[in-house]
Order: C-alpha cells, then structure tokens, then sequence
C-alpha cells in the first residue's frame, strides 16, 4: 500500500502486531491524556473504569511514577487493578470516590475511562485544588455538572486529544520500554460477530481485535 510517511508507526519486534493495534487506539488514548496532565510523578491520579481503557491507563500511571488509585464499581475488579500496579482501590457500590477521593493527599487528577456519565459527574466534588478531571470516554447520557460544582475551587474538566502518529509511536515506545501490554482476545474472522458482541458486554476487562 501507499501511504504518507508521517503517518505511519513502527512497530518493534518486542510486541505483537495485535498487541501494537490496541496501543494505536485505547492506549495512545490514555496514554495521551496522562501524559499530558497537570500532574507530575509523585502526585496521586485516579483511574475511574477498569475496562479496556483503564487498565491500561493503571499500567501507565504506575509505570510513570504516580501514585495510583483506580475506581470500579464492586470488588471483582481490585485484584486485576492491584496486579497492574494500582497502590489503591476504591469500590464505587461501598462508597463515594468523591467523598474518599477528599480524604486523600494530593489528588491531582482523575482519568474517567468508563461510560457511565453520572459516576463520572460525581468525580468533580472529589477534585482538590487544581485538581483536572480529564473524559477519555463517550457517553450518550449528559454530565450533570453545575456551576456551584466550579465554585469549590480552582479545578478544570477536560477531554483529551490523542494526536497522531507521533503520538501512537511515543506510546508504542514507552510500552515497551516500561513492559506494558494490553489485555487481548484474538479472534478468526469468521467469528467476527461473536467477537463484536463480547466486546459490547458490559463485562468485558478485555480490549478485542
């Protein structure tokens, strides 16, 4: 094929073709956003969702030097969080995250990863100062956000801009340097439809090609 230069991602032979795709699309994501927050090594980043998207941002946060708290609704989740390296877990169904988010020091940022728009509303009161609330993830339900949930403090909300090729490589990059890898199924073509419908369930921790 044919295609522009500065387009294109080089691929190393430390990682699969499969395992590139997923960091080309969730990972460059999350990847993306963290590496473009207001927060530095050492500073505590939430991860609400442990899905497709957030376990891989879990890998890349604690990779990175920050302390890493990641939200899911029940305790199925904690064990998977805690292996990819998050240092706490907070189960959404037992207790606020806003309301635990305040108890802790240093909250900086929150990476909202999961589809659930009221889960990812609720996240602005756990804000500290200047803390940014970064949307890497759509929703076809509205965020109910207020202007009195601004007039706590100083904080921002945000979307993420994944960039391009440079972008993907830098993530394809520090994937391999720091042994990050995607949670992946691998599926025939012929079985593409059963694949689609897995990775429409609800349940779903792994990202699918």
């Amino acid at each position: 094929m044919i295609a522009y230069v500065d387009s294109l991602s080089s691929i190393p032979n430390e990682i699969s073709v499969m395992e590139a795709a997923s960091l080309m699309c969730a990972g460059k994501t999350t990847f993306s956003a963290i590496k473009n927050c207001k927060a530095r090594p050492g500073d505590l980043v939430a991860i609400q969702g442990i899905g497709g998207l957030g376990h891989l941002a879990v890998q890349f946060e604690s990779k990175a030097g920050f302390l890493t708290l990641a939200i899911s609704r029940g305790n199925n989740k904690e064990a998977l969080a805690r292996e990819l390296g998050a240092h706490h877990y907070i189960d959404s169904a037992e207790e606020d995250p806003s309301e635990a988010l305040q108890g802790l020091d240093g909250n900086k940022v929150y990476l909202a990863t999961a589809p659930n728009a009221k889960a990812v509303s609720s996240l602005i009161n756990g804000l500290g100062q200047d803390g940014e609330l970064i949307i890497v993830t759509t929703s076809s339900y509205s965020l109910e956000l207020s202007a009195m949930d601004f007039m706590k403090g100083p904080g921002t909300v945000k979307g993420t801009l994944t960039g391009g090729a440079e972008e993907i490589q830098a993530t394809i990059n520090f994937s391999v340097l720091t042994d990050t890898r995607p949670m992946i199924e691998s599926y025939p073509l012929d079985r593409a439809s059963e694949a689609y419908d897995k990775m429409k369930s609800p349940s779903l921790i792994s990202v699918l090609y």
